[in-house]
């Protein structure tokens, strides 16, 4: 059973990784390859690599620095941008990517995410979803959130899982580089309508977000970007908890109050959907003892 994780996020464009607020604005930051060596290093559970100006410049993603990315690292990769037919799908797995993000490309043609699913299996297929709030509804955006499609976020995220996606990441435009917590609302309302696991991302701006993600069922991962580049956030920092999904009813007000004082301690915490309690290392042994009664 997977447990929680924590994703960094290589936003790329001109074979650069840079970040930006809302979408917009975008700020150099690093060399894609040394960026993914170090989370590799330090601990990150997988990885995520998006040609952010693929699919909006209406060319294929850049594989020469995707090949060596993936030559780097020796955790699961996820790819994504400029993903529009089976055959970007195979480029890109013989790259190195162990899974494909798919965005636009299934919005211009739908039917890639099913024939995808059936050629590779759905535990390779991720659809992406650039989401905003438009007129009281969640709306989803293509082409790196530049294009508003009409179409219902949530009913799209559950056709797309019909069609056999394995996994949804939620991008929120609206919290997107604000820091300032992750998009709970929006996410909720895609935890309520589909049962596949979901990436949280868009608006983490400290450890205490990740660990009040992880209260809200449904929510597989939570992903981020500028905080781990600028070491705000520290990938790794500490030793990982898992807690049993079990610790939670009763006691979510205890727990919730446990969680936020290992993640300010710098320990990363994850929840394991299994009733089972593992915990490694032997930092933070107060907490990790009150942990323990609660299970």
């Amino acid at each position: 059973m997977l447990a929680r994780r924590i994703i960094p996020c290589l936003d790329v464009k001109d074979g650069r990784v840079v970040k930006g607020v809302n979408f917009l604005n975008l700020q150099d930051v690093s060399n894609p390859v040394k960026l993914a060596d170090y989370y590799s290093r330090s601990g990150a559970d997988e990885l995520v690599f998006y040609d952010i100006t693929a699919s909006f410049e209406g060319r294929k993603l850049f594989t020469d620095i995707l090949t060596a990315v993936a030559s780097t690292i020796f955790i699961p990769l996820t790819v994504g941008g400029g993903i529009n037919t089976l055959e970007d799908f195979d480029r890109v797995l013989k790259c190195g990517a162990d899974k494909v993000s798919v965005n636009s490309g299934a919005i211009a043609d739908p039917a890639i995410i099913g024939a995808a699913a059936k050629k590779y299996g759905d535990q390779c297929v991720v659809l992406s979803m650039d989401v905003k709030r438009v007129d009281g509804q969640f709306r989803l955006f293509a082409k790196g959130g530049r294009e508003d499609t009409g179409i219902d976020a949530m009913e799209w995220a559950a056709r797309g899982v019909a069609d056999g996606a394995g996994e949804i990441v939620l991008n929120s435009i609206d919290t997107d580089g604000v820091k300032q917590g992750f998009d709970l609302e929006m996410l909720d309302a895609l935890a309520s309508r589909v049962s596949v696991p979901i990436i949280a991302s868009g608006g983490a701006g400290k450890m205490e977000d990740f660990a009040q993600l992880f209260t809200h069922p449904g929510i597989d991962a939570g992903l981020a970007a500028s905080i781990f580049h600028t070491k705000q956030v520290e990938i790794g920092a500490g030793d990982k908890v898992i807690i049993s999904a079990s610790a939670i009813p009763g006691n979510e007000v205890t727990v919730s109050r446990v969680i936020n004082e290992l993640f300010r301690k710098g320990v990363k915490v994850v929840y394991d959907k299994a009733d089972i309690l593992h915990v490694s290392g032997h930092a933070c042994q107060e907490e990790l003892k009150i942990i323990h009664a609660l299970t």
